[in-house]
This record gives C-alpha cells, sequence and structure tokens, in this order.
C-alpha cells in the first residue's frame, strides 16, 4: 500500500501528506529542486521528497556493485554526489569504502533503464559519445558524473546538465509566472532555455538541414523522457512545458 502521510524525524510533531505539486520545491532533506509528487507540511512550507521521506538505513546501486550505501542525514567536508557532481547540503548515501562515493536519495534512485515506444536509454558512468547540452564527457574536470545514453550511443544528456538547467530556469521564474512575459510566454522561452544544444553541436544542426531536424526531434523526446525520469510525475509542469517543445518540431 502506498504511504501517503507519514511522521519524519526531520520535522517533529506534524505529518507530512503526500501531494503533487505543479511547481518546483526545494526538498529540506537534500537540499535540491523537486517537481511532482512530495511529502509537504503546509503550514510550515516544508517538503521532501519521495525519496528523501522513505528512505531505508542501507541500499545498493548497480553501478557501484561493491558499495554498500548506507543513508546519513548529514554529511561533513565538503563532498559531492557521484552521480550529479552536485554539492552534497543535506540527506545522501554514502558507501562505507575509505574512498567514499556519496548519492544523493533522488539520484540513487534514478531508474537504471527508460523505455519508451521501444527506444531505450541506459543510465551509465561511461559514456560514448558527448553530452548534447554540454558537448562535453565531463561535468566537470576528473567528474564524469552519469547519463542517460541511448542504445545507439548517439543521445547522451548528462543528469547534471539537465538538472542545471531546470534550476537555472526555475531560479529565473520561468516555471511559476514571475517573469514580466507572462505565464505562455515564459514557458516558451523555458523550453528553449533547456533544450537548445550547445553553440557548436548548433552550428552542426544547421549543416545537416532535414537530418539534423530530425536528430533534434528525437534528441528533444529524449530530453523529455529524462526530465520526467529526474523530476517524478511526467505529468508535472515541466513534463508539459517540453511537451510543448517537442510539438514544434
Amino acid at each position: 500500500m502506498k504511504v501517503t502521510e507519514l511522521e519524519h524525524p526531520s520535522h517533529p510533531n506534524h505529518i507530512l501528506m503526500l501531494k503533487s505539486s505543479d511547481t518546483p520545491y526545494k526538498c529540506d532533506g537534500c537540499k535540491e529542486l523537486g517537481f511532482g509528487p512530495c511529502f509537504e507540511c503546509e503550514d510550515c512550507n516544508f517538503h521532501l521528497h519521495e525519496e528523501c521521506a522513505l528512505t531505508s538505513k542501507s541500499s545498493y546501486h548497480p553501478l557501484f556493485r561493491r558499495c554498500e550505501f548506507i543513508f546519513h542525514e548529514e554529511t561533513y567536508g565538503g563532498r559531492y554526489c557521484d552521480a550529479c557532481g552536485k554539492d552534497v547540503l543535506g540527506f545522501v548515501y554514502q558507501c562505507t569504502h575509505d574512498n567514499a562515493h556519496d548519492l544523493h536519495p533522488c539520484c540513487l534512485k534514478l531508474q537504471p533503464k527508460i523505455i519508451n515506444d521501444g527506444f531505450v536509454l541506459h543510465l551509465s558512468d561511461k559514456v560514448p559519445s558527448k553530452c548534447l547540452k554540454c558537448n562535453s564527457r565531463e561535468i566537470s574536470r576528473g567528474i564524469t558524473g552519469w547519463s542517460y545514453v541511448s542504445s545507439c550511443g548517439k543521445f547522451c544528456y548528462h543528469v547534471a546538465c539537465v538538472k542545471d538547467l531546470v534550476l537555472e530556469n526555475w531560479r529565473n521564474g520561468y516555471f511559476d509566472g514571475d517573469n514580466n512575459n507572462g505565464s505562455a510566454q515564459t514557458s516558451n522561452l523555458a523550453l528553449m532555455r533547456i533544450a537548445s544544444p550547445s553553440n557548436e553541436v548548433a552550428r552542426r544542426k544547421g549543416r545537416l538541414g532535414s537530418k539534423a531536424i530530425k536528430f533534434w526531434r528525437i534528441a528533444k523526446m529524449v530530453l523529455k523522457l529524462i526530465i520526467s525520469s529526474i523530476f517524478g510525475d511526467p505529468t508535472s509542469g515541466i513534463a508539459i512545458i517540453v511537451e510543448s517543445l517537442v510539438s514544434q518540431y
């Protein structure tokens, strides 16, 4: 039976209710951005990702087969998540090895495989091609991070790049109507910011003509699937926004 309400030690004395949010929120557990379903205390504006609310004492991940990950509500020493490369600021799973790996709860729970109408994306820590957004194999110097990669190897997006793009547009108000251009117009702008390729890739697209149009139609479909996988509910606001961009091609 699905858990719809709970008490959590990070927010004592109040019941947290499972609700679906059409606007982004900041998780008070891991301090990362969230969309879609979350456990919420409306009185306190307190939110937890489902993955942060329903943690286990220990867990495993297929990309770290020899590691047991132990859940911690906080850690110290300027650590970063091995999946997305972002700083660990709150809830985290950390392996027990001396040179420990760290994973945000949401990153630990990322789908290892996304299948849609026969199109398959694999979560991987090794990439056969450059990320279609940043045009690099690494998210920063010495940090590869995880990517979703198509079976053919042509379509690849870093988990970190997708998270950064959505976070940037959230901060700029493109998902909640804070921008002065109106909600419909700002949603389209958010779409273009999220899905636009790097300058080098864009120039290559221009040279390829009709083949490039087909390529980027698939690439944007891939991006939509990855965003839904990372941020949860595919019916949330972000998925609707990405869907409208895909329909333009």
